[in-house]
């Protein structure tokens, strides 16, 4: 799962901004976002995709009682709005800047399939992408429809282990250095901040795990 999400550890804007390609550089800038400000609204027009060069941006949408929910909070590197490639006419979420100095490279439809016509492993690599995308966000959202909190947490974790943990060679411990707040992690898995932290010290209470603002250790195999 690891290798297929970071393309073997291959920060996706390195490989995909235009800044890259002589053909494009010219005219072709960086947006920049405060908190809470939005790249995208739903039902705005699809026309382009945007990877993020600084910064976290949340993906999400509302109920039909107004209820946030939150589909992905994404970091440096990752792609979003990538639905557009697929022919998506407008935006079925929004995207929103949760960082002071978040900075986008926005990158057009018609780009894109030049880009991808153009270099078929990367075409390739983009085709995983949106696949593994989709087939994760289908799971947290029966994670949240048909579990409950506590259970939530920990299938969140055996997740961020899957993608930023590595194994302490004095202890044996699986260390997990991730990018998100307690604030973005409650958002994640459909609970209050109040409640999250309950929980996460009931797990260390249970000799589960440690944590601190960005890492988080566990001792033994969550059950």
């Amino acid at each position: 799962m690891k290798s297929l999400w970071f393309f073997d550890d291959v920060n996706l804007f390195k490989v995909l901004c235009p800044h890259k390609f002589k053909a494009y550089k010219a005219n072709h800038d960086f947006d920049s976002y405060k908190k809470q400000d939005y790249i995208y609204f739903e039902e705005d027009s699809a026309n382009k995709v945007y990877l993020i060069e600084k910064g976290k941006v949340k993906i999400g949408y509302y109920n039909e009682d107004g209820t946030e929910v939150v589909k992905a909070i994404l970091t440096r590197g990752e792609l979003f709005g990538e639905t557009a490639i697929l022919g998506e006419d407008k935006r079925e979420e929004f995207a929103q800047s949760v960082d002071n100095t978040t900075s986008i490279c926005p990158v057009g439809v018609d780009t894109m399939h030049n880009l991808m016509r153009d270099n078929q492993t990367f075409s390739l690599k983009i085709y995983k992408l949106i696949g593994f995308k989709l087939k994760r966000l289908e799971r947290r959202l029966q994670i949240l429809l048909f579990k409950d909190a506590k259970t939530r947490l920990v299938e969140f974790l055996e997740e961020l282990c899957a993608d930023y943990g590595y194994d302490c060679e004095k202890t044996g411990d699986k260390v997990i250095h991730h990018p998100y707040t307690q604030r973005d992690i409650a958002s994640l898995i459909g609970t209050s901040r109040p409640t999250l932290n309950i929980l996460l010290n009931e797990l260390k209470e249970d000799n589960i795990i440690e944590f601190g603002r960005k890492e988080i250790r566990i001792h033994k195999k969550i059950a």
